[in-house]
């Protein structure tokens, strides 16, 4: 089960969406693994010190999201697709890539410094 003890919230986006940002993490990170259970949402919501109806949000948007599945009457799992997946990837590492590139060009390197820059960085596994 993931260990949301590791989740620090902050106060500068809603909880429900820390949340489901942790969650997609842990699946992008391989930490998730798939039919893997979460806490129920009242455990949960104990964990975390939070209203049960803010968990509650966000398991409704990882359902809708497709990163979980909560069959009737039983506890939510973990759960994604190929698809889901390759959207988690961009999602989380577009903006990334796009501020690396944003200080790059801002610092006036070229993409040809660059690439030799992330080569060398890198390491042996080029």
């Amino acid at each position: 089960m993931l260990d949301f003890r590791k989740l620090e919230l902050n106060t500068t986006e809603p909880v429900y969406v820390q949340i489901v940002s942790f969650v997609k993490r842990q699946i992008f990170t391989g930490a998730a693994e798939k039919g893997e259970s979460l806490p129920s949402r009242r455990e949960l919501a104990a964990i975390l010190k939070i209203n049960p109806n803010t968990v509650q949000k966000a398991f409704r948007l990882m359902e809708e999201e497709k990163i979980i599945e909560t069959p009737p009457h039983a506890v939510s799992v973990i759960h994604w697709d190929d698809t889901v997946f390759a959207r988690l990837r961009r999602e989380l590492t577009a903006g990334l890539v796009a501020d690396f590139v944003a200080q790059a060009k801002e610092n006036g390197l070229t993409l040809q410094t660059v690439t030799e820059l992330l080569q060398e960085e890198w390491g042996d596994e080029v």
